[in-house]
């Protein structure tokens, strides 16, 4: 039996705008096995943006569960999330932005080391090291700012800074889509390789069908914050049963 480290359990989401009430998340359920990648898939606003705000506790759940391990995290606060954030973090779009623009790279993954990790204050340059060297970055970039880094140089940064906490599960928010075709490629192969090494376990967050399939293992297909096919990616990319998912799959081809 394969072991789930994270699950979600009838989650729901709603916002008002202009007095009516907007669904962006309506009964989803899922599970994340230890060591997998899970992409979500589907249109814009079609809620995979904030079904990762939810597990992330960037957004709070209506009704529902999200689970890491055996422990709900639902809509945690405080030092309880802090301690989550040790097992699971999440890398945005905008590599350049979630950083401090007024802090070097280095000093913004120490800040991570020093609240999320614990690591003694003299092995705290070291770590910080390991973690751009891991990523592939030069050791050196750690006294550069964000904007003196490239959009691939700079999400390999955030996944630097995601890493400093050894977390189990890691979210990535169309972490590739803003990058080149050349430098997504390398950014994809970093992340193959870091979870055959670290054994982490991936949602993949995106809308790019092509990189799904050759780069996850399962897919969840969502429309207007409802679930509407899910499997293993060869079989849902190959033999939709969803008329969704293949008006998707011919908008790519």
């Amino acid at each position: 039996m394969k072991d789930v480290i994270l699950r979600g359990r009838n989650l729901n989401k709603k916002y008002k705008k202009k007095g009516h009430d907007h669904i962006a998340a309506e009964d989803i359920n899922f599970e994340l096995y230890r060591g997998e990648c899970l992409a979500i898939v589907g249109e814009s606003g079609c809620g995979k943006s904030t079904l990762a705000k939810m597990i992330m506790n960037l957004e709070t759940v209506d009704s529902g569960q999200i689970i890491l391990e055996h422990q709900d995290i639902t809509n945690l606060r405080g030092k309880k999330l802090n301690h989550v954030y040790q097992e699971i973090q999440m890398v945005f779009q905008d590599a350049i932005g979630s950083f401090n623009p007024k802090m070097t790279i280095g000093d913004s993954i120490l800040e991570y080391i020093c609240s999320l990790c614990s690591v003694s204050k003299k092995n705290r340059e070291e770590k910080l090291d390991e973690l751009l060297t891991l990523v592939g970055l030069p050791i050196e970039f750690k006294h550069r700012y964000p904007h003196q880094l490239s959009g691939g140089q700079c999400q390999r940064a955030a996944i630097a800074r995601a890493l400093s906490s050894h977390p189990k599960v890691l979210v990535f928010d169309e972490a590739t889509s803003a990058l080149d075709v050349s430098v997504q490629a390398q950014v994809i192969q970093l992340l193959k390789r870091m979870r055959e090494e670290l054994n982490i376990s991936y949602i993949f967050i995106t809308h790019d069908l092509a990189l799904v399939s050759h780069f996850c293992d399962r897919v969840i297909v969502m429309r207007s914050g409802k679930i509407v096919e899910e499997g293993l990616v060869d079989e849902v990319l190959n033999a939709p049963q969803s008329d969704y998912t293949k008006l998707l799959l011919s908008s790519i081809l």
